[in-house]
C-alpha cells in the first residue's frame, strides 16, 4: 500500500491567535506551526513575561495582555487554545460571540464534566462556528498508517487490540486541583484513538489503584480498561503511569506498545514519544508470509500537531466538517465519563447508560 503517515497540507492561509505558552503550546503547537508555515499573529497566556518569550522565539508579532485581549483581536480567525480545563469553556464562550473568528481548536479533555462538554457542542452549533478539539493521538503517524491497514481490510475482522503503556507523564501544576488524574488526562488519549480506529465500543470496565509517585491526592493512577465492541472485538488500554523507580542507578525501560490482532493477520508497534524517537508499526498476514515494516522520520510531538491545525484551516476554508469534530469528541469524553462510572461502582458500564 501506499501509506500516507502525515497528512497533505491543504490549507493554512488563516491567522491563527494562541492562548497559552506552557510545554505543549511552545514545544508542540508552535513548533509544529513554525514548520508547516502557519501564520501564528498573536498570543497570549496567564503571565504576559512567558507569552512574550514565547513569541520572541516564533517571532509572533503581537503579544496581548490577557486571553479575552486576543479573542477580542479582529486579525485573528483561529483561535487555539493550550489552557486548562477548567477555565477553557470561558474561553471558548467568549470566542463563540466574536464574529471575526471562525473556528476554534480546544484542548482535551473539553471540559471537566460531560455536560458542559454537551453543552458547549451545542453552543458552537448555535453560533454558527467549528469547534475542534485537539486529539492529537489520531494524528501520530503509527496510527495514522494502522487505521489506513484496517480500513483496507488487510488485518481482516479485528479480534483483540491492546494499548500497552509503562511511561511517566508530566502532570501539570493546574491537575492538582482536580479530582480526576489519568483517565482524564492520559487514558483519554488511548481510548479515543480506540475509537478511531475500531467505533463506539459497548462498555467499558475500569480499575485503577493511586500511583506512588504521584505525590497530590488522586484517585486515578495506575489505570486499566477494558473495552468491548458490538462486533466481538475486546481491547484493552493500560496507563502504568507508575513504570517503576526513577532514580540513579535504576534502568529506566520507559516504553509505549501497541498490538492488534485480526482474522487475517497482526499489526504491532510503538509509540516514540517517552523516547523522543519516531513511532513505529509493523505487520504481517497470511498472504505476506513476513512482516512489513514501514517506515517514516516524523514524530507524534511536533508533527502531528500539523495534522490538527491543518484539518481545521482546512474545514474553514471549504465549507466542510473538520477531522475532528467537537460531536465526535463528546463521545470520547462519554467514555471517559463511564469510565470513571465504572471505576466508581466497580462494574461494568454500558456506554447506553451514560
Amino acid at each position: 500500500m501506499d501509506f500516507r503517515p502525515d497528512p497533505e497540507i491543504r490549507s493554512k492561509s488563516l491567522p491563527i491567535g494562541c492562548i497559552g505558552a506552557g510545554m505543549i503550546m511552545a514545544e508542540c503547537h508552535l513548533a509544529a506551526y513554525a514548520m508547516a508555515g502557519f501564520p501564528v499573529v498573536a498570543i497570549a497566556s496567564r503571565t504576559k513575561a512567558k507569552a512574550e518569550a514565547v513569541a520572541a522565539r516564533y517571532g509572533i508579532p503581537k503579544t496581548h495582555a490577557t486571553p479575552q485581549d486576543l479573542i477580542e483581536d479582529a486579525g485573528v480567525a483561529i483561535l487555539d487554545i493550550a489552557y486548562p480545563p477548567d477555565l477553557q469553556p470561558a474561553l471558548i464562550r467568549a470566542a463563540l460571540k466574536q464574529p471575526h473568528i471562525k473556528a476554534i481548536l480546544a484542548q482535551k479533555p473539553l471540559a471537566l464534566t460531560l455536560e458542559e462538554a454537551r453543552a458547549l457542542r451545542d453552543e458552537a452549533a448555535a453560533a454558527g462556528k467549528l469547534l475542534s478539539v485537539n486529539q492529537n493521538m489520531r494524528y501520530d503517524q503509527s496510527m495514522r498508517v494502522l487505521k489506513q491497514i484496517l480500513d483496507a481490510g488487510i488485518l481482516g475482522t479485528p479480534v483483540f487490540a491492546q494499548i500497552d503503556m509503562h511511561a511517566i507523564p508530566h502532570w501539570q501544576d493546574f491537575l492538582k486541583g482536580y479530582d480526576r488524574l489519568t483517565l482524564s488526562n492520559m487514558s483519554v488519549h488511548h481510548l479515543d484513538v480506540m475509537r478511531f480506529l475500531f467505533g463506539e465500543p459497548e462498555s467499558i470496565t475500569t480499575q485503577t489503584r493511586t500511583d506512588p509517585r504521584t505525590s497530590f491526592p488522586h484517585q486515578d493512577g495506575i489505570t486499566i480498561s477494558t473495552l468491548r465492541f458490538k462486533d466481538g472485538l475486546l481491547a484493552l488500554s493500560l496507563e502504568d503511569v507508575w513504570s517503576g523507580p526513577r532514580e540513579a542507578g535504576y534502568p529506566d525501560d520507559q516504553h509505549i506498545t501497541f498490538r492488534v490482532e485480526g482474522t487475517l493477520g497482526v499489526a504491532k508497534g510503538s509509540i516514540g514519544w517517552p523516547n523522543g524517537k519516531p513511532s513505529t508499526l509493523s505487520y504481517a498476514t497470511k498472504a505476506s508470509g513476513a512482516w512489513i515494516t514501514p517506515s517514516w522520520e516524523t514524530h507524534w510531538f511536533p508533527h502531528a500537531f500539523i495534522g490538527v491545525m491543518e484539518q481545521l484551516q482546512h474545514a474553514v476554508a471549504t465549507g466542510t466538517e473538520p477531522a475532528l469534530t467537537v460531536a465526535d469528541n463528546v463521545k470520547t469524553v462519554a467514555l471517559v465519563e463511564a469510565g470513571y462510572r465504572s471505576i466508581a461502582l466497580n462494574r461494568t458500564v454500558q456506554l447506553s447508560e451514560i
